[in-house]
């Protein structure tokens, strides 16, 4: 038997019923299905009981992986990758059109979502993220709780779908409540930011002092003569209070030479 490692964040999810209602968020016959961290398979079997063209399956635990080898090794649909999810080329090994589905570790979670929406080329291969995360930090995505998961996430991916899940569905229950969010990309994106790690840079300068006003950071991040193009902004604001596209803004004035 195989035992949840605290240490890789393992809570199999065993409700049937959340596990149907996951899988019936999106189209999954003939389209390629990606799987992070599938554990014991709850959702693995479901998703291969709608018929994908193929599934990736990403599993970093070496007995889980293991099993999973030996489960799967007749099934030509299914590649296993025993692999970090984090050290891995995800956006490599997505093919087009894909669904992306997990059950994320929640001590990562949030670093996921950000390697997927830092994909280099956009559209990105994926159509939907289906994606489950501690019920605090999808808060910070959809912006009920916001700072900068909230803005860095808005640029890229809209937010369609979003419900709790109990830790009653789950072995070992986890401390805390979960919430599945189900993200689609931006097609079309209103600003030119060049490099999305400048985006980030910019809100962890203005999300480590959130409490001060933005004028220190804003003429520290742009200095005064690219501050005069930023229009009709109060300088007494704090982080919290200017909205997403204010961001951006500053991150395309901060690129421009």
């Amino acid at each position: 038997m195989i035992f949840a490692k605290k240490s890789l964040g393992q809570n199999f999810l065993v409700d049937q019923n959340i596990i149907k209602k996951i899988i019936n968020l999106t189209e999954i016959k003939n389209r390629n299905i990606i799987e992070i961290g599938p554990g014991k398979c709850a959702l693995t079997d479901e998703i291969l009981k709608k018929k994908p063209k193929n599934l990736i399956l990403i599993e970093k635990d070496n007995l889980l992986a293991a099993e999973l080898e030996n489960k799967f090794k007749k099934n030509q649909k299914v590649k296993i990758f025993n692999k970090d999810i984090l050290k891995i080329d995800i956006e490599k090994i997505a093919k087009k059109n894909s669904v992306i589905f997990g059950n994320l570790p929640y001590n990562i979670s949030s670093q996921i979502l950000i390697r997927l929406i830092k994909f280099k080329n956009w559209p990105p291969n994926y159509t939907d993220l289906i994606l489950m995360f501690q019920k605090e930090v999808a808060e910070k995505i959809i912006g009920k709780s916001y700072g900068r998961l909230t803005i860095i996430t808005d640029l890229r991916l809209k937010c369609i779908n979003k419900f709790e899940i109990s830790s009653q569905c789950f072995f070992p229950k986890p401390k805390v409540t979960s919430s599945l969010i189900h993200l689609m990309p931006k097609n079309k994106i209103n600003f030119n930011i060049n490099n999305l790690n400048n985006l980030e840079k910019i809100t962890n300068i203005f999300f480590s002092n959130k409490r001060k006003m933005i004028k220190k950071n804003l003429i520290k991040i742009l200095g005064q003569n690219k501050l005069n193009q930023l229009k009709q902004i109060n300088m007494k604001l704090r982080p919290s209070d200017l909205k997403p596209e204010v961001y951006y803004k500053i991150v395309e004035l901060f690129e421009t030479k």
